[in-house]
C-alpha cells in the first residue's frame, strides 16, 4: 500500500527563506507532506495547542538551525525550541540540521543580543544529543535533508497516510477483527504456559545480580573543541533495570524508543559520575580543558550489545515479549503477565513499618 509521510519543518523564518524553499522542494520530491507552523503568530495558548496537534499528526520532525534563535514564548524559550522539545517528548523521529559555520552568516541573520546568542548555543548543544547533520548553503541543505530523510524512513518506518480508497472494506475489516480475537486467545494460552515456565528460570541471573551496561560518549568544550569517543560502564542490578524500563512496556513500545528511553535513563544515572571524572576522561585528548570552562556530554549512547543482552535476559526470564503492529515493520515490546506482576512488586509503594 502506497504511503505518504507528513514531515514537520521547524525553523526561524525570515532568515531562512531560501533554505526552507529548498527543504520543501526536497520533501515534495520524496512524496512527503511538509508541515510547519512558523508562519502562524504563535502568541497564545490556542495557537500552541494547534502546533502540538500538527506535530502529533506528523510522522517525522526536522529542525533547521542557523544564526537566529527566534521569537520567544512566555517561558523565555523560542517557539522553535519548544516545538523541538515537544516532538522529542512525543517520541517523534527527529533530525536537526545545523549550519556548519554560523560565524560566516550575514550579520542581519545572526543574533546580536548576547542573551539570545547564549540561548541559541545552548539549543545547538541540546539538539546534538539526537541525530544531527550539517549544511552550509541552501542547495546543500536540500540535498542533505533528502538523503537523511530517506535513511530515517528506512530505519524507523512510520504510520504514514494512505488514500481513502485504499482502506480495507467492511467485510475485510471484520475478518481481520475475528482473526485478531483468535490470536489474542492463543496469546493468553501461551502466556499461561510462559508463567509456568518461569519456575525453571532460577539458573538465570536476575534480582540483585549485577550487569555491566557499557556506553560511549564525547565531551564538548566548544563548537570546535570536542573529545574523541570515550567508553565507560554502569553496574546495576537486573531488578533495577527492569524497574526502570518496565513502565514503558505497559503498552507496546518500539525497539527504537525502548533503546532511547534506556539511553536517557543511563545518561541521567551517570552524568554526575562523568562530571566528577571529566579530567581523567580527557587525559590524553588533544583538547585543553580548564575547570572553569563549561562542557557538555554529547553523543551518549549505550552499546547495542548491552541493549541486546538486556532484552535477551528479560525474554529468558519471561518478563517481556516481542510483538508487531499491523503495518509496522519495527519490533515492539510489551510486558508478559508475569512481567506486569513483577513490575507491580518493584514499583508499588510499600507500607513503612
Amino acid at each position: 500500500m502506497e504511503k505518504r509521510y507528513q514531515v514537520f519543518v521547524s525553523s526561524t523564518y525570515t532568515d531562512l527563506l531560501k533554505e526552507r524553499q529548498e527543504v520543501m522542494q526536497a520533501l515534495l520530491e520524496l512524496d512527503c507532506i511538509p508541515a510547519g507552523m512558523e508562519l502562524f503568530p504563535a502568541a497564545d495558548d490556542d495557537q500552541w495547542t494547534l502546533i502540538k496537534r500538527v506535530i502529533d499528526d506528523c510522522d517525522y520532525y526536522i529542525v533547521i538551525i542557523a544564526g537566529r534563535y527566534g521569537s520567544l514564548g512566555p517561558d523565555g524559550k523560542s517557539f522553535t525550541q519548544l516545538e523541538y522539545e515537544y516532538a522529542v517528548s512525543q517520541r517523534k523521529p527527529v533530525i536537526a540540521f545545523l549550519h556548519k559555520d554560523p560565524g560566516k552568516l550575514p550579520a542581519e541573520n545572526t543574533e546580536r543580543n548576547p542573551e539570545q546568542e547564549k540561548k541559541l548555543n545552548d539549543f545547538r548543544h541540546l539538539v546534538k544529543k539526537k541525530m544531527v547533520r550539517h549544511w552550509t548553503t541552501p542547495e546543500a541543505l536540500g540535498s542533505v535533508v533528502s538523503r537523511s530523510l530517506i535513511r530515517l524512513i528506512k530505519d524507523k518506518p512510520a504510520t504514514g497516510w494512505v488514500k481513502a480508497d485504499s482502506v480495507a472494506s467492511q467485510e475485510t475489516t471484520q475478518e481481520i477483527l475475528d482473526l485478531k480475537r483468535q490470536v489474542e486467545e492463543l496469546q493468553h494460552e501461551l502466556e499461561r504456559i510462559n508463567v509456568e515456565a518461569t519456575k525453571n528460570s532460577k539458573r538465570l541471573a536476575q534480582g540483585e545480580d549485577k550487569f555491566e551496561i557499557k556506553y560511549t560518549f564525547r565531551v564538548s568544550i566548544s563548537e570546535l573543541e570536542r573529545s574523541r569517543p570515550h567508553s565507560a560502564s554502569h553496574s546495576v542490578s537486573w531488578s533495577q533495570i527492569f524497574c526502570w524500563i518496565s513502565p514503558f512496556m505497559i503498552n507496546e513500545i518500539s525497539d527504537y524508543h525502548l533503546h532511547e528511553e534506556l539511553n536517557r535513563i543511563i545518561e541521567e544515572a551517570n552524568i554526575e559520575y562523568l562530571k566528577t571524572n571529566i579530567q581523567s576522561f580527557l587525559k590524553g585528548d588533544s583538547i585543553k580543558y580548564s575547570s572553569t570552562e563549561d562542557f557538555y556530554i554529547e553523543n551518549f549512547e549505550i552499546y547495542y550489545n548491552s541493549f541486546d543482552a538486556i532484552k535477551l535476559q528479560l525474554l529468558a526470564l519471561k518478563l517481556i515479549k516481542k510483538c508487531r503492529r499491523r503495518g509496522d515493520e519495527d519490533i515492539h515490546w510489551t510486558l508478559t503477565p508475569h512481567g506486569m506482576t513483577r513490575m507491580a512488586e518493584l514499583r508499588a509503594i510499600h507500607r513503612s513499618d
